[in-house]
Formats: C-alpha cells, sequence, structure tokens
C-alpha cells in the first residue's frame, strides 16, 4: 500500500515557512523506494534568515537562568515521551532502520535532553588565586553565541538532541540543517518546540543541499561554531569554510573501529557483541565495529559462530515486518557503495564466508549481511569506512601485533578488546590510540561520557561535562579592590 506523501516546511524565527523560492526536495522510503515527502529547499537568503533569527534571539535567551532554559527543555523531552510511537515511525520510515531501534533513539533523545537540563545549576567558573594583593581573578564560563548544527542521517533525531541541548542550556541559540535523506524528523520536532512555546529563533532548522546550506552556516560570521557529524569529508570542507573567521569547528566525523578477540575471550560474548555492533542500523554506525582481529587459537571457532550468527540477521521492511535485526541502506548510491567495496575486496583476494551482494528482493536498498576473510591492512576493506553490514576478519599471532594492526589506521574513533585477563585489558586500554576503547561489551557510547575521535576522526567531542564546555567560551576579570 503506497504511503501517502506528507508536505513540511521550515522552522525559522518561530515561523513555519516554505524556501524563499519555493522549491521542494523528495524524501525516499529506502524499504520500498516511494517518495514519502516534499520538503523546502533552501536558499543561502533562508540560511541567513535563520542565523539572523538565532543571533537576535540569543542575545535575551543567554539573560534567562539557567534554570529556566532548563525547563524548556525538560518540556521538550516531556512533548517527545508524548510522541514517541508517531516519532519512531517517521524515523523508520525516512532511514530504513528497524522500528525498535527507532523508538530506542527516541527515548533516548529525550532522556539525552533531561540529562543536558540537569546542567543548569552546575556548570560552573572559577576563582583564580592572584600574584597581587587585593585581587580576585574570576574566570567566568561564557555562551558562544549562535552555534550551527549539520546533521546526518543514520542518528537523526538524536543528533538534534545532541547538538541543541547543550548549546541551549548554556545560553547559545541554534541552526540546524538535518540531511536530506533524513528532514522529516527534525521538522517534527520542530512542530514540538512550536508546542511547547520555545522562544522564537532559539532553535531553528533548515532544509535543502548539503554543500550549499553547510557552506553558508560554516563561513557565515554570525555563526561562532559549527558542530558536524559527518563523513571526513564533510568536516575538511567546514573546516576550510570556517576558516576565513577563525569559527570554531566541533567535528565527529568517521570511523574505522577495529575489535581484538583474544584467545582467552568468551566467545560467545565476543560474537554476539561484534554481531550487534556490526548490524545494528544496517551497519551505518561510525563507532561500531568495522574490522576484526581475531587471534589464531581461536579464530576457528569465533569465524564459525559469527557465519551462523550473521547468516541468522533477519532484515526487511522496518513498517511492515516484524522481529527484524536490521532494515535496508539508507539509499541506492549507499547500497551500490558497499557492493563495489566488496567486490574490490574480492579482486584483491578476500573471500566470502556468506553475503557478499545486494539481497534478492522486489524494492528497498537490502544488502545481506556479509563476512569476510583472507583480508589484510593493505586492503581498502581494511582502511576506508564501509558504512555497511560487512565484517571483514584477519588473524594475528601476538597482542603486540594486533595493537599495531588495530592502530594502523588514519581514523581513531572507536575500538575494542575481548580478553578475560586485567594485564591484557589495561595493555590495549593505554596503547590503542582511539578516543573510546570497549571492553568487552558492545560499541557504544553513554550519555554522561565524552564521545571524541583522534586523527581524522574529529576535533572536539560531545557527551558528558567535556561536551557540554564544547559551547562554552572563557571570559577572565581582574578585580582589584580596596
Amino acid at each position: 500500500m503506497k504511503t501517502a506523501t506528507k508536505t513540511y516546511q521550515m522552522y525559522i524565527d518561530g515561523e513555519f515557512t516554505d524556501a524563499a523560492l519555493k522549491e521542494t526536495s523528495q524524501v525516499i522510503n529506502p524499504a520500498t523506494e516511494e517518495a514519502i515527502s516534499e520538503v523546502p529547499k533552501a536558499t543561502i537568503e533562508d540560511v541567513r534568515r535563520a542565523i539572523d533569527a538565532a543571533e537576535r534571539a540569543q542575545k535575551s535567551w543567554e539573560k534567562r537562568p539557567s534554570s529556566e532554559r532548563g525547563k524548556y527543555l525538560t518540556a521538550i523531552a516531556q512533548e517527545i515521551r508524548r510522541n514517541a510511537d508517531a516519532l519512531a515511525r517517521v524515523i523508520s520510515e525516512e532511514v530504513g532502520k528497524t522500528l525498535e531501534l527507532s523508538t530506542t533513539e527516541v527515548h533516548f533523545t529525550a532522556d539525552y535532553i533531561d540529562y543536558m537540563a540537569g546542567w543548569a545549576r552546575r556548570y560552573e567558573g572559577e576563582i583564580v588565586p592572584s600574584d597581587r594583593p587585593k585581587e580576585n581573578i574570576f574566570v567566568y564560563k561564557a555562551p558562544i553565541g549562535v552555534i550551527a548544527g549539520i546533521l546526518p542521517w543514520n542518528f537523526p533525531f538524536f543528533l538534534i538532541a545532541r547538538k541543541a541541548a547543550p548549546a541551549l542550556i548554556t545560553g547559545n541559540t541554534i541552526v540546524i540543517k538535518p540531511s536530506g535523506e533524513s528532514p522529516n524528523n527534525a521538522l517534527e520536532f520542530a512542530k514540538i518546540i512550536d508546542k511547547i512555546g520555545l522562544p522564537k529563533g532559539v532553535i531553528n532548522i533548515v532544509t535543502g543541499s548539503g554543500s550549499t546550506l553547510g557552506d553558508e552556516l560554516s563561513r557565515n560570521p554570525k555563526v561562532g561554531m559549527v558542530s558536524l557529524t559527518g563523513s571526513y569529508s564533510a568536516g575538511a570542507a567546514v573546516m576550510r569554510a570556517a576558516a576565513d573567521n577563525i569559527t570554531k569547528v566541533s567535528l565527529e566525523l568517521g570511523g574505522k573501529a577495529p575489535t581484538i578477540v583474544m584467545d582467552d575471550a568468551d566467545i560467545d560474548l565476543a560474537v554476539k557483541s561484534v554481531v550487534e555492533s556490526r548490524v545494528i542500523n544496517t551497519g551505518q554506525v561510525c563507532n561500531c565495529t568495522e574490522r576484526v582481529y581475531v587471534h589464531e587459537r581461536v579464530a576457528d571457532e569465533f569465524i564459525g559462530k559469527i557465519v551462523k550468527a550473521m547468516q541468522a540477521v533477519k532484515y526487511g521492511d522496518p513498517l511492515a515486518e516484524e522481529g527484524l535485526d536490521m532494515g535496508p541502506l539508507v539509499s541506492k548510491s549507499a547500497l551500490e557503495s558497499v557492493d563495489q567495496m566488496v567486490k574490490r575486496a574480492v579482486e584483491g583476494g578476500a573471500k566470502i564466508l556468506t553475503g557478499g551482494k545486494p539481497a534478492e528482493r522486489d524494492k528497498g536498498y537490502y544488502y545481506e549481511p556479509t563476512v569476510l576473510v583472507n583480508v589484510d591492512n593493505t586492503m581498502e576493506i581494511m582502511r576506508e569506512e564501509i558504512f555497511g553490514p560487512v565484517l571483514p576478519i584477519a588473524v594475528f599471532k601476538t597482542l603486540d601485533e594486533a595493537i599495531e594492526l588495530a592502530n594502523d589506521c588514519q581514523y581513531g574513533l572507536t575500538s575494542a578488546i575481548f580478553t578475560s585477563n586485567v594485564d591484557t585489558m589495561m595493555r590495549a586500554s593505554n596503547e590503542l590510540k582511539f578516543g573510546e576503547t570497549y571492553v568487552n561489551r558492545e560499541s557504544f557510547e553513554a550519555i554522561q561520557g565524552f564521545h571524541a575521535g583522534w586523527r581524522k576522526s574529529g576535533v572536539g567531542g560531545a557527551d558528558g561535562k567535556h561536551g557540554l564546555e564544547e559551547y562554552l567560551q572563557t571570559h577572565v576579570v581582574y578585580v582589584q579592590y580596596k
């Protein structure tokens, strides 16, 4: 049954609005290949209008007590929970993730907003001793001003909160640009902030071309910080555009997360965690396992169990089928990219143990859960982000070798190790060169942690106390008294 096409408007300065040129673009359901919505295609003029609105609103927003700003965030979180089922369906329809995962994302988003609201009375400055008599040095924490939040499509609803919640609680305002693949959920979010009465201009949402709008958001002198989650190439483009104004950037970029499985690991736990980490959101997660190094003494057992587990993965249309582990890839181009990468790996000597091709279905961008062996670190499949349900596995002999192979990468977002030896755990924790390391668990971060990449995986970070401080700058005041 064909889904009725919805029509959305952007949200600028507290008003729902069309684009200046009245142009729109279609959003496609990746499970059915049907158009599900029409959204405005913003111009640079629209983006500048949103930035101006945010700049006007910021002056009064930062003067409100932080506790009052926190109450607005709490109201947003409550309204999200009231609409959780409908929001989850919107996310699944435009992104293709399972309804269970979309529902989890919605509730996690509400929890994240509540967590950041709780910082209203907790973030603080300092008093520093002076070298002079009768002088105090105060270090104030001040908002940056207007924030630009540029979002990806893989966790689109949560990423609204990851950028907007810390921005708002610290006195900033924000212009959000969702991905062209997944704008619907952001425009549903706009209805929520409109309903709870968030002051106009505090959050603005514009939709349209990533390169055009992202470039303007990054180089506009009224923007104080650009926070982007996306690819390395997108992050590099933002840095170049922001350079002229020395605009602060916070970038969460790609990953090529290694998982090391030692010979003393709980193999069943490792298999379960790696498979969950690889097929969640159809493998389209920057911090989840992208390559595995398994000790030669347990390689046969581990690989045999991984193959069976991947063969048991159930996939299909998230809104038409139940009990799914994953849905389709987000787009036709994503499907083609994954398929071509696997084909190049096979041409280079890799062996397919299961999967290895697009799924045979009438509609949708589905790729079979895939396991590859006979791979090494010289191959593209072990060096570049796959972003699909494909798992390449290599074998190692020693921990030194495994750590060296894991670190041999241009990315440095997350890593993982499975072992029962505390000495091995500590060595890996100290020697793996990544922003995060997961020990004996799936690769997914916590609200109160700090999600930050090394090398080409990013600049700055998100979540917890340290993520909140990304949205603050210091103002030092020297006070002499008689």
